[in-house]
């Protein structure tokens, strides 16, 4: 058949000829007829086309319109499709099975797989194995593994094993919270069998699965290595006034009973699609109109990319009801996890300073929905300064984003190239710190760094440790003492709610609730709906498919200048601009209406709160802890002078690194080589030694630099120590005045020559001193 003859066979809406060749009937409305326009303004009709902007614009808005329906109906047929597998995931990466939940004592919809890396990447099982934990928040699993610039991306291709913990699509029957975190505990023991000459797995734990994977380790410190939390709420009733407006819904709803109400019309389960309108609620503009909008305009190009992030946001799972009963009532409304108000099955306390390993929280002031202070808020929780940070011996380090959204700490290609890069890099490092409160600082690396570690071309990132207190976490945002008044009394008046809902009306909403209306409810949700609309099995849609691929041979789209185009575009910008406004405003009154409500003494009076009640106070210690603290603090006083070269090395490097607030990771790389080529220390002891002297020099500072000279005698070994010092202080090229005054020092204390240059490696300038401010760390 002719290339006319087909192209004649067509509608006349999807052949070109048409909107030039002959009158269509909107032509005479506006003005446009066959090549020319009556009456049409000047510059409606370019060069003479047929049909001019107008006409080029409506054919294109036409095909768009037809491109885009297309792309919503695969939208829909991939939801069916992943929804209704029992275990679907979006992962990347092929994997295996290795432990299900579900043969465990207390069966979970839980199990462990091993990430089988791609071909051409090697993995050393010698190496520190990574652990990714995916949320479990409303969609199925893999988000960790979406795309190849990712945690488990950058694990494999630093020669990690890396293994991945998932979820089936629905709970097991019985299925709580806490069978879920204690039956996770049987996951890492098998991995930790698997690599007995490793050090212990780095875990990473997303969203919701950040504080549950910290459970676990509270639980088992012994299995963890450093575990790191990206966008996490621990403490969620904190926040900043005029931001983060979803700590607030739980008190206008009237607590948890509405939860619990959900849960029995869904027969015992909770669609997890509430959650997730939640979250697009947010932020009415992307939701509504802004998503869409990018699509239809690209609909070229950004067909491919909007549904593989589809395939995800539309894996719609279930959870059991009592499960997220105890979420909200425990951690969100509640707000119990760091006030040790929460308990194992067996009644053990989850105490966030049970976790021995170092703690690492990714966090960006671009995210909503887990803001900086509920990301960090449990440190203040916890602690009372950095000194008792140190006392308990844990190091805590935070990376801050300054503007990517809540999905992008998870999803994006630039922080999977960045953030999670640098911190499977560092893991090793910080691993070996001593304790202490750090911010992780990110920085392209200079052309002196790429060079020194022979990376011309490339475009690392170069990192440091800032030593942080308190102060800068609740530079952050911290609630006030009625803010926290009023969070209080919320928590007790869903207690109450929920109680009074539990004993008149649950009883009728069970009876109710037939399996049939169940699964209505379902199918109902309107988030669900919006896909199935689209989706093959809507009998309206059965054309769409057809259209478009006569669509795509005919394509013609709009230039860039068109008038109408750009008119078009202007009018989304404003829609854009009025729903962000009626964001802006309801999310005002609503923090309005909250406080208003809640943060009413006489209310705060009916619910039982006494006015002088301190809602918020740091958890106190037992006296068993007291006494090893003290106990400890005797123990290290009494070892200032004990020790040989290895105890010296460790404490003169601390001493030395320690004279500016800043920790180059190369220092830190320095520091751990120098353990490897000196000390031969195994990971454990090399650890246990930095914790014991970084103790001693913050108790007795003067007296335990004066032992070094008790230590070491031998000249050899003392000019040995003072080198290596000197090299790992300027391992990162710079050499501060500080710096050099301690090295210095500690050469005049052993009675050995100060080291010169070629050996510090000194930054290039006129001495190759940088002046850096000192530090009053110890």
């Amino acid at each position: 058949m002719s290339s006319e003859s087909s192209t004649s066979s067509r509608s006349p809406f999807l052949d070109p000829r048409a909107w030039g060749a002959a009158p269509l009937p909107w032509a005479k409305a506006f003005g446009v007829g066959n090549g020319a326009a009556a009456g049409a303004p000047a510059g409606w009709l370019a060069d003479g086309a047929a049909g001019g902007p107008l006409g080029e614009y409506l054919l294109d808005s036409w095909q768009r319109s037809v491109l885009f329906l297309d792309i919503l109906r695969q939208r829909g047929d991939e939801q069916e499709d992943i929804t209704s597998r029992p275990q679907a995931t979006v992962l990347t990466f092929d994997h295996e099975v290795l432990v299900s939940g579900r043969a465990l004592p207390r069966p979970i919809n839980y199990s462990l797989s091993r990430i089988v890396p791609p071909v051409g990447v090697e993995v050393d099982p010698r190496k520190r194995p990574v652990v990714v934990v995916d949320p479990r928040a409303g969609q199925g699993p893999g988000i960790g593994g979406f795309k190849a610039e990712s945690e488990i991306g950058e694990s494999l291709r630093n020669g990690h094993p890396v293994y991945f913990i998932g979820f089936a699509a629905k709970p097991e029957p019985e299925q709580t919270f806490l069978d879920v975190v204690e039956g996770q505990v049987s996951f890492f023991e098998r991995i930790v069998e698997m690599h007995p000459d490793a050090p212990r797995p780095f875990a990473i734990g997303n969203c919701q699965a950040g504080y549950q994977t910290l459970m676990v380790a509270m639980l088992r410190p012994d299995l963890f290595g450093p575990c790191m939390v990206a966008g996490s709420p621990m403490s969620y009733w904190q926040g900043v006034h005029g931001k983060n407006p979803m700590r607030y819904s739980g008190g206008l709803l009237g607590g948890s009973w509405l939860t619990a109400l959900v849960s029995d019309l869904g027969k015992g389960k909770f669609d997890g699609t509430w959650l997730i309108l939640n979250f697009d609620a947010l932020n009415p503009a992307n939701w509504l109109w802004t998503k869409q909008y990018e699509v239809y305009s690209t609909v070229d190009t950004e067909g491919p990319r909007y549904l593989e992030f589809e395939k995800w946001w539309g894996d719609f799972i279930t959870l059991n009801g009592t499960e997220i009963q105890f979420l909200v009532d425990e951690m969100f409304i509640g707000d119990k996890l760091t006030r040790n108000e929460v308990r194992s099955t067996d009644g053990k306390v989850f105490d966030l300073r049970n976790i021995v390993s170092p703690v690492i929280v990714f966090t960006s002031e671009g995210d909503n929905i887990s803001p900086p202070p509920q990301t960090l808020g449990w440190i203040l929780d916890l602690y009372k300064d950095v000194d008792d940070i140190r006392a308990e011996g844990r190091t805590i380090v935070y990376c801050m984003n300054q503007k990517v959204g809540h999905l992008a700490i998870f999803v994006s290609s630039k922080v999977g190239a960045k953030e999670d890069e640098e911190m499977v890099r560092l893991m090793d490092l910080i691993d070996c710190m001593p304790p202490g409160l750090y911010e992780l600082v990110i920085e392209p690396a200079t052309e002196a760094e790429l060079k020194a570690e022979g990376a011309e071309g490339k475009t690392p990132w170069h990192s440091r440790f800032e030593a942080r207190s308190l102060d800068d976490i609740r530079a952050y945002g911290r609630n006030s003492v009625e803010d926290d008044r009023a969070f209080a009394a919320v928590r007790r008046l869903s207690e109450i709610n929920h109680s009074l809902y539990r004993t008149f009306l649950q009883p009728a909403v069970r009876a109710l609730a037939t399996p049939q209306f169940a699964d209505l409810l379902f199918k109902a949700n309107p988030l669900r709906a919006s896909y199935t609309a689209f989706a093959d099995t809507n009998p309206f849609m059965k054309g769409v498919a057809k259209a478009a691929d006569e669509v795509r041979k005919a394509r013609k789209p709009a230039s860039e200048s068109n008038p109408f185009l750009v008119a078009e575009k202007a009018v989304s910008e404003q829609i854009n601009t009025s729903l962000d406004g009626f964001r802006e405003a309801r999310d005002q009154w609503v923090e309005k209406a909250f406080f208003a409500i809640y943060g009413s003494p006489v209310l705060q009076g009916m619910l039982g709160l006494n006015l002088d009640e301190k809602v918020r106070q740091l958890p106190a210690n037992s006296p068993q802890k007291e006494a090893f603290r003290a106990h400890k603090i005797e123990e290290f006083r009494a070892r200032v002078a004990e020790g040989g070269f290895n105890a010296a090395l460790v404490r003169a490097a601390l001493y030395v690194i320690s004279a500016v607030r800043s920790m180059d990771e190369s220092a830190a790389k320095s520091l751990n080589n120098a353990r490897k080529r000196l000390t031969q220390l195994s990971l454990d002891e090399f650890k246990g030694l930095v914790r014991e002297q970084f103790y001693i020099l913050l108790l007795e500072r003067q007296a335990a630099v004066d032992a070094i000279a008790e230590m070491v005698s031998d000249p050899a070994q003392r000019q040995e120590l003072v080198n290596t010092v000197a090299v790992i202080a300027a391992a990162d090229g710079a050499y501060t005045q500080a710096e050099r005054e301690r090295v210095e020092r500690l050469a005049a204390l052993l009675s050995v020559a100060v080291p010169k240059p070629p050996v510090l490696a000194l930054a290039a300038g006129a001495e190759g001193v940088r002046q850096i401010a000192p530090s009053s760390a110890y």
